[in-house]
């Protein structure tokens, strides 16, 4: 009953244009979480990432499950299409990696403008998420749908585009001239 309580309270994310600001922020959905919630709930949301470890610890919740296996295939997906673009080789320890993502990777990595490339990959993650959206809005697992959806609109909102270029081409140009970039 607390989780119809706490969605009445959310502000929907759908239909949201790159320049209007969210209606809600992270810190004030985690304060609505605190008041709703149990403990359990909140160690989940606590723990949802947008880049989860290779060898993740077991989610309780399915949505959470899911998600932080897809978004670990996307990342080996990435890392192997890199690798490749290098000539290097890349270990998969023994995971799979669908086609489709290889082909998302290659498509991604194609592009020129890095910001572009971030773009496609948050349209990416977005539809995957959408394809795990629980059908009762009322639900724990449709706040942990809801917090991950927060996550990535976020973070795509930190990028500033003029700083970006020029961090791109001070790396790409380093990497021209021989010298090594922690990246």
């Amino acid at each position: 009953m607390a989780e119809y309580y706490l969605v009445a309270q959310l502000p929907s994310l759908d239909g949201i244009g790159e320049n209007t600001p969210l209606p809600i922020t992270q810190e004030r959905f985690l304060e609505l979480c605190g008041r709703h919630l149990g403990k359990k709930a909140l160690k989940e949301i606590e723990n949802i990432t947008l880049a989860p470890k290779m060898d993740f610890e077991k989610s309780d919740s399915k949505l959470i499950q899911a998600w932080n296996d897809g978004e670990r295939n996307l990342r080996l997906a990435l890392a192997k299409a890199r690798a490749e673009n290098l000539n290097r080789s890349f270990d998969l320890k023994n995971y799979y990696v669908p086609r489709h993502l290889e082909t998302i990777s290659n498509t991604a990595l194609g592009m020129d403008n890095p910001l572009e490339a971030e773009i496609y990959l948050l349209n990416y993650r977005l539809g995957f998420l959408e394809t795990l959206r629980p059908m009762d809005n009322f639900s724990e697992e449709f706040v942990f749908y809801y917090a991950i959806k927060l996550k990535l609109i976020s973070r795509i909102r930190q990028f500033d585009k003029a700083l970006g270029e020029a961090e791109y081409k001070r790396i790409y140009n380093s990497i021209l001239k021989g010298k090594s970039e922690a990246c």
